[in-house]
């Protein structure tokens, strides 16, 4: 299979994962880690666009409580895909280290860095950190003009109420400039307007947000709006996160991968908890044959979805499963979504 069937069609497809860990299961930490890495390096020769992974706190729903470790790691391991967070949870950080961290992964990547932001949503870990959440807007507000105004490599003083400097300058800059691309998470369907207005790009967990898929639509249109008002011109960029797992037919995805899904819903650290079979009622995930996931797909893209990131490592599944589906997506159904794509747009 050619990279370009995935890398250079209508629809960009990328991985992404929580790494919700469970100490119940007989598979450790680094064993773990082990498995994570070998899965970036998999989707890095399957041509897969980004490879995102999460930052969580206190927890097993996350094990990486520093990305920028993990991404670094990962960039050794790999030469073409991109590496990306979902997301930094800035106000959990000091924004100086976080603009030296990533500018670090964004040179041993050779700037592949994608950074994914966030204010947090998790009641444990702002009481893990001692953080007041009635604060994460400003704190986040603040944090991110500073790692902007820092990555430039210029000396900059700043007086604000979470953030000091007093003319200073990191000592790296990413390779990416003026910036590494930047993605702000939104969970509630009220925020996406105002990510667009503010000329970010936007990712988003469907599953979170919407109880089916269909609602989508209103929600990425409300984005685009907001992006057409901020003074940027085109349109904003959405990745939307699907939990995603494909076999051979649908009952056999749903024998392999519905036992992990629900453990992974047991242990999740937020409210909405579509089990497998909901999932699939509601059709906010990519869960079965080949040819239900380029369905699914095609009506995603219709949707305003033209990036998605697929969730294929949850509740422990096996790894040799994991492999599987993402060589069934890069190989089968994504050649197949971007051939119907493209044939629909030239008729």
């Amino acid at each position: 299979m050619s990279k370009s069937a995935i890398l250079d069609g209508p629809m960009q497809i990328s991985m992404f994962s929580v790494i919700d860990h469970h100490p119940s299961l007989p598979r450790g930490t680094k064993q773990f880690y082990n498995e994570i890495l070998d899965q970036c390096e998999l989707a890095d020769t399957l041509g897969y666009n980004t490879f995102f992974v999460a930052e969580h706190h206190f927890h097993e729903y996350g094990a990486f409580p520093n990305p920028a470790v993990a991404l670094a790691a990962a960039a050794t391991r790999t030469k073409r895909i991109k590496l990306g967070t979902a997301v930094v949870v800035l106000p959990f950080r000091n924004p100086i280290q976080v603009a030296e961290d990533y500018a670090m992964v964004d040179l041993l990547s050779d700037g592949r860095l994608v950074m994914g932001i966030g204010s947090g949503y998790l009641s444990h870990e702002f009481e893990g950190f001692g953080i007041d959440p009635q604060v994460k807007r400003e704190s986040f507000d603040e944090a991110i003009d500073v790692i902007r105004r820092l990555w430039s490599g210029d000396k900059i003083s700043y007086d604000g109420k979470f953030t000091k400097i007093d003319n200073a300058a990191i000592n790296v800059v990413p390779v990416q400039q003026p910036a590494p691309p930047i993605y702000v998470a939104a969970l509630r369907a009220e925020t996406v307007y105002y990510v667009g207005k503010n000329g970010d790009h936007m990712m988003i967990v469907p599953y979170a947000t919407v109880d089916e898929i269909e609602g989508m639509g209103p929600l990425v249109e409300s984005y685009q709006k907001g992006f057409a008002e901020s003074g940027k011109s085109g349109q904003g960029e959405v990745v939307g996160a699907f939990h995603a797992y494909v076999a051979e037919t649908d009952d056999q995805a749903r024998a392999e991968a519905a036992d992990a899904f629900d453990l992974y819903v047991e242990t999740r650290q937020y409210a909405k908890s579509q089990v497998y079979d909901e999932c699939v009622a509601s059709k906010v995930c990519v869960f079965g044959s080949v040819e239900t996931a380029v369905e699914r797909l095609v009506q995603m893209y219709d949707l305003g979805l033209t990036h998605i990131a697929l969730l294929t490592n949850f509740g422990g599944l096996a790894n040799d499963l994991v492999c599987k589906s993402m060589r069934l997506m890069a190989n089968e159904v994504a050649p197949e979504v971007n051939a119907r794509l493209r044939a629909r747009a030239a008729a």
